[in-house]
């Protein structure tokens, strides 16, 4: 198979089962640099919307991994940004659809959903995922640190206005933090909020993975209890993910490939290559640890490794 640059995984999700991710954007494109994103701080902020790689170019690389297999559940547009961004993300959905049945999500932070044409592009797709981490302006730019133009009651209005016509399921995401977002009044608010907003499902989490900022700290498991309880949510860290995959031969180039978008711990790096029957897998923790553009990260106790 040919090098995948845009595709990735499938990765293990908790909500969606084996997820083939497809990342539209460069890395660290965003509109938002949320303090707990996984990927670290944004480094090119923008809201501008653009066509960062052609959408064939996406497509012969999603037509050439099926060539090989089709073992996943669920197509994720997701990629180490905000895929809104993506400028024909409508013509890349119907592209995809074209290729394969398996249903599409989109994971987004929601910040375009006031914007007519991302409405559009979102309608074409099977799951919509907007996380929701605020439910006033001052947490919402606490926690989201948003592009500048960017305001709290117009990404609500147009997730409202988009739920209420969309024809596949919204799936909510909430990311509780400890002292920020998460205390009985915090959820009390975000309920009065989601009410007013059609959906599906509810996911409550909170940070397992390295934040971008240190001072994030995990919800207790009795404010998490609270939110699931108070708004009819599933909380992630009780569902169940499975293993990492990667069709790319080298096992190096695969981990590579797989942290680029989705951090992974030892353990998940342990199992990957266990998979791929390595057998001297403790070098390949010396290689990352000596690579320039990995950061591994000491966060609890467990090392998790992302791209720089």
């Amino acid at each position: 198979m040919k090098k995948l640059n845009c595709i990735f995984g499938p990765i293990p999700s908790r909500r969606l089962g084996r997820s083939l991710g497809i990342s539209p954007i460069p890395k660290k494109v965003c509109n938002y640099s949320c303090i707990y994103c996984q990927l670290g701080r944004t480094t090119q902020m923008t809201n501008t919307r653009k066509e960062f790689f052609p959408v064939d170019d996406i497509i012969s690389e999603l037509s050439e991994y099926l060539k090989y297999t089709d073992d996943f559940d669920v197509i994720s547009i997701v990629g180490e940004g905000e895929p809104t961004l993506y400028l024909n993300l409508d013509l890349l959905i119907e592209k995809i659809k074209l290729l394969t049945n398996k249903p599409i999500a989109i994971i987004t932070n929601g910040a375009l959903l006031s914007d007519l044409d991302v409405q559009n592009a979102l309608s074409k797709a099977d799951i919509v995922l907007p996380s929701i981490d605020g439910y006033n302006e001052e947490i919402y730019k606490k926690v989201d640190r948003p592009y500048g133009t960017l305001k709290f009651n117009d990404e609500i209005d147009g997730l409202i206005e988009f739920a209420k016509k969309f024809k596949g399921e919204i799936w909510l995401e909430i990311m509780l933090m400890k002292g920020i977002n998460s205390s009985k009044k915090d959820i009390d608010e975000f309920a009065k909020l989601i009410e007013k907003i059609p959906h599906d499902r509810v996911y409550i989490n909170t940070p397992v993975r390295p934040p971008a900022e240190n001072f994030v700290e995990v919800a207790t498991s009795d404010e998490i209890n609270y939110a699931v309880e108070k708004l009819n949510g599933i909380s992630i860290d009780k569902l169940t993910s499975g293993s990492f995959f990667s069709e790319i031969p080298d096992s190096y180039d695969a981990i590579l490939n797989l942290i680029k978008r989705h951090p992974m711990t030892q353990f998940e790096i342990q199992s990957l290559l266990a998979s791929r029957r390595e057998e001297n897998i403790d070098s390949f923790f010396t290689k990352l640890a000596n690579d320039n553009n990995v950061n591994s990260i000491n966060y609890k106790g467990i090392i998790t490794y992302r791209l720089k």
